[in-house]
């Protein structure tokens, strides 16, 4: 495992076509500590979006990407639909792995196009174990010739180093326009140290959320269920049963905006009364007046243009680019530089 501390490693059936390892280092509650106590001491108050996917934030995301508001996921689905085997044409890939893989919802459209060329090893990367291993098993059923080699890691971690060898073509996927959750600066280095783990021959698939109109993208982040709202408010709640703290959620209004400027939408809890909190695993006591938000997540939208800059300071190329007919997604093929 290239000298990688494994914590734990799992064969997980007879067949020898699942294998599960956990990487050292790999601690939602510890994470959740120092982003609370960087985020929540002192103001402005913020917490990393990463935190809403406990199980009841996973189940919420995925109503939302049901949503007749949120475009998103069925845009990129049907993107893949069109485009996955051109994809693997051009990378070669007979291995995929998925950063942030949850229930691998899109996945399959990228296996079916490897496994129509011949046997396929998917390694998907998440920190949620059950869920990876249950999403694992629930591929393994349906396609006899995949094989499955789980990270349970962070996928910030050098998750490449502890994969065995193969002499095939990788592919790796980040979808979902997760890298608009970073800044440009965090997102460049982010993919900058994905880059350095890939062979020259290795493909980066990154699917970007594109702009477009300000009142379809206020739409998709303000659903007229409210799930979008239970979400964002879900995060207290991971931080009350994680640090024994005791947020009233609903005491905070959801509050949801695109920054035309910026070009990214924001989020924020915004306190409706003046309240002390207190984090008792963390000795901690936040204090928060009337009107006060807690920014928890931007999603930034893109342009060719600044995808193309984002990957060149990451030290990657754009080798392909697709979009959708109304243009409101794309997945963009990118590649190491050469030197």
């Amino acid at each position: 495992m290239s000298g990688l501390d494994v914590v734990e490693y799992d064969r997980m059936d007879t067949t020898d076509r699942l294998e599960v390892v956990t990487l050292a280092s790999t601690g939602a509650r510890s994470t959740l500590v120092a982003d609370v106590r960087a985020g929540l001491a002192e103001p402005p108050r913020s917490l990393p979006p990463k935190h809403f996917y406990d199980a009841r934030g996973a189940r919420l995301f995925d109503a939302i990407c049901d949503t007749e508001e949120y475009y998103p996921t069925r845009t990129e689905e049907a993107l893949l639909r069109d485009v996955a085997p051109h994809v693997i044409a051009r990378s070669k890939a007979t291995e995929l792995v998925e950063l942030g893989s949850g229930a691998a919802r899109k996945t399959r459209l990228l296996l079916e196009a490897m496994l129509a060329e011949g046997p396929t090893r998917y390694v998907p990367v998440d920190v949620a174990r059950d869920m990876l291993v249950a999403s694992a098993e629930a591929l393994l059923a349906d396609y006899p010739a995949l094989r499955v080699h789980g990270l349970v890691a962070d996928y910030d971690q050098p998750f490449l180093a502890a994969l065995p060898e193969d002499e095939g073509g990788r592919l790796v996927a980040f979808l979902g326009s997760t890298i608009g959750n970073f800044t440009h600066e965090e997102g460049a280095a982010f993919l900058g140290r994905v880059g350095s783990q890939m062979r020259g021959d290795d493909f980066l698939l990154l699917g970007v959320d594109l702009v477009k109109d300000p009142a379809v993208l206020h739409a998709a982040y303000n659903d007229t269920q409210g799930l979008t709202a239970a979400f964002n408010r879900n995060v207290l709640e991971v931080v009350n049963r994680e640090l024994d703290g005791d947020f009233a959620p609903e005491a905070f209004d959801h509050v949801a905006f695109y920054d035309t400027e910026l070009q990214q939408v924001e989020m924020h809890l915004e306190a409706r009364r003046p309240m002390s909190v207190r984090l008792d695993a963390l000795g901690l006591q936040v204090e928060l007046s009337a009107g006060e938000r807690i920014h928890t997540e931007i999603s930034r939208k893109f342009t060719p243009e600044s995808t193309e800059r984002l990957l060149s300071d990451a030290g990657l190329v754009l080798a392909d680019w697709w979009t959708d007919s109304e243009a409101y997604f794309a997945l963009a093929l990118g590649q190491r530089a050469r030197s």
